[in-house]
């Protein structure tokens, strides 16, 4: 297998001499950075859509959005260089080399989310209005960025040769991506790749059921931040799964628990707690607004009958009165 090369032998798909990225003027830029913009484009556009449908003012959007990639990318950067520390202690200027890969998608969001809050505070605007749109499109961005991992060769899983295997050549991958039991396998072959769960496909797929279901349900939403709810219960989820299988976990310290696992499963329970709590809130809030409503039409029904019994009480003493005068006169042209 050439050093360019990536296969799914079991669905007969080889790819030759695919590169991973292209030069200009002696300049390489990879693939992975171009895959990332498209995404992130991609998603901007569903999240003006979303905007304009929702009645969120569009140039929200746009202003926010540069906020949101620059925070975004400096704190994947920065959440990727904290959990594989000793990777980069000894080559610092290395942290600053982002075309390799090294972008946590965990790291983005918290660096957009908190951009988001900030930004929301200043604009003085409902940031759970805003997060409900935006986030459509950071997850449509983080299934198109997930190709960028293909083809840096990277963020794939352990020894697989089922149906949907990914083959790569040993020397395309990072030595230490690569466990000891796909070399035992490698060498029992006699090959010189390496046969592994292709993850960023299934978290990819996965992310696009989580999106789907964003989309069909945006319209019948309890309250404003529940979209946002879906995608972090969602997607944390789902990394939480995927996660599991990869090759290349950030661990917490040497506890041997991968973070991204960890946050996944908060995720998943703060949105679950979260969604439960909000609606249990809003049917009490609906209980009492049903229970006043209802009081107040008692209180008017009691005030219309009282207004009745008035008017009857007042139209007797009127007749009462008129009765007597004329009894009055009739008593006067008798006299007479």
């Amino acid at each position: 297998m050439g050093s360019g090369d990536i296969a799914f032998n079991n669905l007969g798909i080889y790819l030759s001499n695919l590169p991973d990225g292209i030069e200009i003027f002696g300049f390489k830029i990879a693939f992975y950075g171009i895959v990332i913009g498209i995404g992130a484009i991609a998603g901007f556009c569903l999240a003006l859509n979303l905007a304009k449908r929702s009645g969120v003012k569009q140039d929200l959007v746009w202003d926010y959005i540069i906020w949101g990639i620059i925070f975004g990318v400096v704190f994947a950067r920065l959440y990727y260089v904290i959990f594989a520390w000793d990777y980069y202690k000894n080559d610092f200027w290395s942290v600053f080399n982002i075309r390799q890969g090294g972008l946590a998608i965990y790291g983005g969001v918290i660096g957009a989310i908190g951009s988001m809050i900030v930004f929301c505070k200043i604009k003085k605007t409902s940031f759970t209005a805003l997060l409900d749109v935006a986030v459509p499109g950071l997850i449509l961005g983080q299934i198109i960025g997930r190709w960028g991992n293909f083809f840096n060769r990277e963020v794939f899983g352990g020894y697989y040769d089922g149906l949907l295997s990914m083959q790569l050549p040993i020397e395309a991958v990072r030595s230490r991506d690569v466990t000891q039991e796909m070399i035992d396998h490698m060498n029992a072959s006699g090959v010189n790749y390496i046969s592994v769960h292709p993850t960023f496909l299934y978290e990819g797929a996965l992310n696009l059921i989580v999106l789907i279901i964003m989309l069909i349900y945006r319209k019948h939403k309890k309250f404003s931040g529940e979209i946002a709810l879906i995608y972090l219960g969602g997607y944390g989820i789902v990394r939480f799964f995927v996660e599991g299988i990869r090759t290349d976990q950030l661990m917490i310290g040497n506890s041997g628990i991968a973070v991204s696992q960890l946050l996944g499963i908060i995720c998943f329970a703060g949105a679950l707690v979260a969604d439960i709590v909000i609606r249990i809130r809003l049917a009490k809030m609906d209980i009492k607004k049903a229970v006043s409503s209802e009081a107040d039409l008692q209180v008017e029904a009691d005030t219309e009958a009282e207004q009745k019994e008035i008017e009857k009480t007042v139209e007797t003493e009127e007749a009462e009165e008129t009765t007597e005068t004329e009894e009055t006169i009739e008593t006067e042209k008798t006299e007479e």
